[in-house]
């Protein structure tokens, strides 16, 4: 090996573009063969063992045991002698293929872009990412924006922004709730004219100045963020530079007691329940037949799975995101970005970003 080689942090799950360090196998200055086991890295669903692609020396480590690594970050060089300096920090840019915050992206199209040296930045937040359309991008394709629809300046008129799962299950709520009609979709990862349900997809986010020129201002935040709050966080912000404001939507068959505080951006799906004097933030989703009990306080842009039950006096952090099914205890804090897997038992409080595994009755 004539050269340092550098070894990336691996995409191991699109819907995540961060993983911990569950363990660290080698230490600085090393001398490491060709399949050498260097860290175990851990997501919500999955395990993954990073291995040494050619023999070298470990350089330029930094990473510890616990911490969260971002898809296509530096973990280390493996160096050609035991003498070979890594680059200092304050030197190093931004690396090319590093997964911005929020970009679904899978392995393959991750590879391709990195492999090709495409700007990750231009690609949009939200869906996820295929190989195709990266190829399109590579190759400078991209569908032109369709004309603005008559209608978008209607009062009730809202953009949906996100054409996927959650995108329809807005529609849906949005329509069962009566107050509001879809105007269009906005998804990067779809051409002008496609359908969703029967709602017509408008264009991207290259859009929406336009839009707003045009006198649309409301919008829904179609993106669900499961796996990746960042996501959903970072549609908001897209949207509010924009301009856009936020309807809070309520299904008919949801329960709110006459007490509940609900801010704009709120989503609340059929047959949930909100008790009395629980507190609802900005952009917060309650799925399905979740359960926020008396005196509940839930920070902005929390998203609450379907079938998930809080007690009274939960209180929950910013982004943090509750699975399907799961139970929390009474009086119980989780904290800013904590993940909480699907059918998770939590009696005790979980720290800002903790991650509680499906299944798991927390603490241990």
């Amino acid at each position: 090996m004539s050269a340092a080689l550098a070894v990336t942090i691996p995409l191991i799950n699109p819907n995540e573009n961060e993983a911990h360090l569950a363990a660290l196998h080698v230490k600085h200055g090393q001398a490491v063969k060709s399949g050498t086991l260097l860290a175990t890295l851990e997501t919500t669903k999955s395990t993954f063992e990073l291995i040494a692609e050619a023999d070298g020396f470990v350089a330029g480590l930094q990473a510890q045991p616990g911490g969260k690594l971002r898809a296509g970050a530096l973990f280390c060089y493996l160096a050609p002698t035991p003498d070979w300096e890594a680059p200092k920090a304050e030197e190093k840019r931004s690396q090319p293929g590093e997964v911005p915050e929020g970009l679904r992206i899978t392995q393959p199209a991750l590879l391709l872009a990195q492999q090709e040296g495409l700007d990750l930045s231009q690609l949009p937040v939200g869906p996820i990412i295929t190989e195709a359309q990266v190829r399109a991008a590579l190759g400078g394709a991209k569908a032109a924006d369709s004309e603005i629809p008559p209608g978008v300046a209607a009062s009730n008129a809202v953009l949906v922004y996100g054409g996927g799962g959650h995108g329809k299950a807005v529609i849906d709520l949005m329509r069962a709730a009566g107050s509001y009609t879809p105007a269009g979709v906005l998804d990067d990862g779809r051409q002008p004219g496609e359908q969703v349900l029967d709602v017509p997809v408008l264009g991207g986010q290259g859009l929406l100045s336009a839009l707003r020129a045009a006198g649309s201002r409301l919008a829904a935040n179609a993106v669900g963020g499961i796996g990746a709050m960042s996501s959903r966080i970072h549609v908001f912000e897209i949207l509010r530079g924009a301009g856009f404001e936020f309807p809070s939507l309520v299904h008919p068959s949801a329960v709110l007691e006459p007490s509940v505080q609900l801010n704009d951006g709120g989503q609340v799906f059929p047959h949930a329940y909100i008790g009395s004097d629980a507190q609802i933030g900005f952009g917060g989703i309650i799925n399905t037949g979740a359960v926020v009990s008396h005196d509940c306080v839930l920070a902005d842009m929390v998203n609450l799975a379907p079938g998930a039950i809080l007690a009274g006096g939960v209180q929950v952090g910013q982004g943090a995101l509750i699975g399907m099914g799961v139970t929390v205890n009474l009086g119980v804090k989780i904290g800013a970005g904590a993940r909480v897997g699907n059918s998770a038992t939590v009696k005790g409080d979980v720290p800002p970003g903790g991650v509680v595994r499906a299944g798991a009755i927390w603490p241990n």
